[in-house]
């Protein structure tokens, strides 16, 4: 939510800085996550002055341009010389003295310099108005009135607006704050705790009155639960053309394009009150009679983006006597909309229910800033009071006449909240005593009303419009948050219990795999379960029929709970590309969510990726792409740091992993990994290789609890190695060699090595050799060359028996 400070300005008149400002909105929980700097003109016309022409000649070197002397309001008047066919002696001008800084309509900054044209010195540049930004025409130059004095300001003349504007990240509770009187509301009560007491001034609605009753527009609501209250009042006579520049200013300070001056003055009111309304051109309304009703499903109603849209039953319509004209506080019609022709007016002010809102803009796809606020909820009470307020604003900027009674509707008004506040309650929640009286100035500089006062507690009336407050918890959350959090005491005194928890709680075997990642360069990320459904098509080992659907998705790319942890990881890494990050090592713990035949469960998973080179770029390194075999090494550090071996390995089938490895133990899927294949890459746009592991974390949990802990002792006698260079086949892998060492040889043989890989040149077709290293230890003496031969004999027998091996 954007908010302008001088905007802010009109409703209570605060000295301070932006600044310091911006920190008492953040201490208030209206957290300003930055300040934007506004001009009304791009630059603020700075370096820009009025000059008056003294003499304009022919340049002589060039027929185009023309050499002109400038009184700018110095003591010498200065030469410039211009190229606009309309520069003429007598003329008041604005001037871009030497320094000053243009911008091109594109916003592109440039300076103005001192120079030579044409072998005649320029000291400045007369503007076109296009140039300064205040208009279009580059026909000539911009000639100013002739009672300007040379050397005024230009930016005086045409009254640039400087503001700076509060990006404040609202949340969704505070529908109270989304307006700039609701925002000055809460700086009141925030300056009143600092003895700063400022008045709230509101824009006063005493002027209206009927003109006359000449145009009378009937209103039927047909439910008002959809509806609790709806005003209206028709304005005739008005001439709908640009808004004058002030309110031009205010719109576009926070991010709102001008459209004329009726649609404005409406936008205004909007951010100004946080009371949405809407303007029907009169003309349009069929039978002179608005219904609020819904209508048949299926209906089909174009709106002002030119969007056909079909209706649902519950959509609540703003209806004339024969069509749908509004989607009620979502977005107007196309064809019953202001135009340049429009004379006439019913001015909509209105309450919707909240819940009626949301649901009709999830199922178009439509956040609006009306709907936006609706959809929270809105103060019930101040929509007449925005309605005069803004048919008052219209009449000021467009003219015309109110030609009707106010239309109100409210059969059932919206009571306020009643609460009770107990002291002891409050100093237990908040962890300190606030006095009293402190709490009751608090309380009652919201605008919250004290019933009754005892020594226990108070009686309280919370007004509609904080339907955010509704809860003894509520009303201390508002005295501590106006207080100020930063003025509660930190105790001296720190208590905490001794937890009895098991060593393998699920977070603290997550905290030591984490760290243990961390400390390898990898770096942990948390990404949305709520995904897309669109990816399930991506695998055939994913359906649809399993996802868990949102019954209220806030998007179509937020409309499931993941099946998988890939897809997310997969746009974090599309992410950190595009940004140059191409060497990536990523790891997040989390859960996929399935709905089995009406069964819904959850899985903890551990995702691993790794994409580029496995290290930065040295001098003084080589830079090694990472390959399966690292990632099968970062595997194989888990599990070892969590006490897992003894894994089987056996190959999978996916539609989503190439050369795709599962590690098992006693029948349970721990870890499934491999290279990522193309398509899927393809699909978020990724051009490099990207290497996936996926930890079945329930499984993984289920196995460290059933591991007991064992030791060995150091031995005291030495361990010898030897190596075999073996000649084997392709087909044959170092799992098969490390099988048949370890039945061979079951108790002296300590470690099986592969220390090198050679095929190619030299050897037989369909044949690689393996460089094997073989450990050897006795725990109870020192081994004799005679143990040791005969062991390495019995090796090379049974390699080449069973994989038909030979020694090179």
């Amino acid at each position: 939510m954007k908010i302008s400070y001088n905007w802010l300005k009109q409703f209570i008149q605060v000295d301070w800085d932006a600044e310091k400002t911006g920190e008492l909105l953040t201490d208030l929980g209206l957290e300003v996550e930055g300040i934007e700097r506004f001009q009304s003109v791009k630059g603020g016309l700075e370096g820009i002055v009025v000059g008056e022409v003294l003499t304009c000649e022919q340049h002589p070197n060039a027929d185009r341009l023309k050499v002109t002397t400038v009184n700018i309001g110095e003591q010498e008047p200065v030469q410039i010389v211009c190229g606009a066919p309309n520069v003429a002696k007598g003329q008041k001008v604005p001037v871009a003295t030497i320094g000053t800084t243009l911008y091109t309509p594109e916003g592109e900054a440039w300076k103005i310099k001192k120079g030579k044209i044409r072998g005649e010195s320029s000291f400045g540049m007369i503007c076109a108005e296009d140039e300064l930004g205040l208009g279009k025409s580059h026909e000539g130059i911009m000639v100013l009135s002739a009672a300007l004095t040379p050397g005024k300001p230009l930016a005086e003349v045409f009254q640039v607006e400087n503001d700076q504007v509060f990006e404040i990240g609202l949340t969704p509770n505070r529908a109270d704050a989304m307006s700039h009187f609701g925002t000055a509301r809460d700086l009141k009560a925030g300056l009143l705790q600092k003895d700063i007491n400022l008045e709230l001034i509101t824009p006063s609605v005493s002027a209206f009155h009927v003109d006359n009753r000449t145009q009378r527009i009937d209103v039927d609501v047909k439910d008002y639960n959809l509806a609790p209250r709806y005003c209206g009042v028709t304005i005739s006579g008005l001439k709908v053309e640009a808004s004058p520049a002030w309110l031009k200013n205010r719109l576009q300070a926070i991010g709102i394009t001008p459209k004329n001056n009726v649609v404005d003055a409406t936008n205004y009111v909007l951010h100004e009150l946080g009371q949405p309304l809407h303007a029907f051109d009169a003309a349009k309304i069929t039978g002179n009679k608005i219904e609020v009703k819904t209508l048949p499903a299926g209906t089909k109603f174009t709106t002002l983006d030119e969007v056909e849209r079909e209706l649902h039953e519950e959509d609540l319509m703003i209806c004339d006597a024969e069509k749908p004209m509004c989607i009620a506080g979502v977005f107007g019609g196309l064809s019953s909309g202001v135009t340049e022709t429009t004379t006439s007016i019913f001015l909509e002010s209105a309450y919707f229910n909240p819940v009626s809102v949301r649901k009709t803009a999830k199922r178009h796809g439509l956040n609006t800033d009306a709907s936006f606020r609706f959809e929270r909820g809105i103060d019930p009470n101040i929509t007449e009071y925005a309605l005069k307020r803004a048919a008052l604003l219209i009449q000021e900027i467009a003219g015309g006449e109110i030609t009707s009674d106010v239309y109100d509707t409210y059969p059932k008004k919206i009571e306020d909240f009643q609460v009770r506040l107990s002291f002891d309650n409050a100093k237990k929640l908040i962890g300190q005593d606030i006095p009293k009286e402190t709490i009751k100035g608090i309380l009652m500089s919201l605008g919250i009303k004290i019933n009754n006062v005892t020594e226990a507690g108070l009686g309280l009336t919370i007004p509609a419009y904080r339907n955010d407050v509704q809860r003894e918890a509520d009303v201390i959350e508002e005295v501590l948050r106006v207080y100020g959090y930063n003025n509660i005491k930190t105790t001296e005194k720190l208590n905490a219990s001794i937890s009895n928890t098991s060593r393998f709680e699920d977070y603290k075997v997550q905290n030591i795999i984490g760290n243990q990642l961390a400390s390898q360069g990898f770096y942990e990320m948390l990404s949305n379960s709520l995904t897309t459904a669109k990816y399930t098509a991506l695998s055939e080992q994913l359906q649809h029929d399993h996802s868990v659907e949102m019954l209220n998705p806030l998007s179509n790319d937020l409309s499931v709970l993941r099946q998988s942890m890939l897809f997310s990881g997969l746009e974090a890494i599309n992410h950190n590309i595009n940004r140059k990050r191409n060497n990536l090592k990523l790891f997040e713990f989390g859960k996929t969510y399935h709905d089995f035949n009406g069964t819904r469960q959850e899985f903890k998973r551990l995702s691993v990726f790794v994409s580029g080179n496995r290290d930065n770029q040295r001098w003084n390194t080589v830079v090694k792409e990472s390959d399966f075999f690292y990632l099968k090494g970062i595997i194989q550090t888990i599990l070892e740091r969590l006490g897992i071996s003894g894994t089987t390995i056996s190959p999978m089938q996916s539609d989503l992993l190439s050369e795709g490895i599962i590690l098992s133990k006693k029948s349970q899927q721990l870890v499934e990994f491999g290279l990522i294949k193309k398509p899927v890459l393809k699909a978020f746009d990724i051009a490099q290789n990207v290497l996936y592991a996926e930890f079945n974390w329930d499984n993984i949990l289920n196995i460290i609890k059933a591991n007991h802990v064992s030791y060995t002792e150091i031995p005291k006698y030495p361990e010898v190695r030897r190596d075999f260079a073996l000649l084997i086949d392709q087909k044959v892998s170092f799992e098969d060699i490390d099988k048949i060492a370890t039945q061979t040889e079951k108790n002296l043989l300590k470690d099986v090595d592969l220390f090198d890989v050679y095929q190619g040149k030299n050897l037989p077709e369909g044949k690689k050799s393996y460089a094997v290293s073989f450990t050897l230890q006795d725990k109870n003496k020192t081994l004799t060359d005679s143990q040791i031969d005969k062991i390495m004999k019995k090796l090379q027998t049974n390699f080449e028996k069973q994989l038909g091996a030979e020694l090179r």
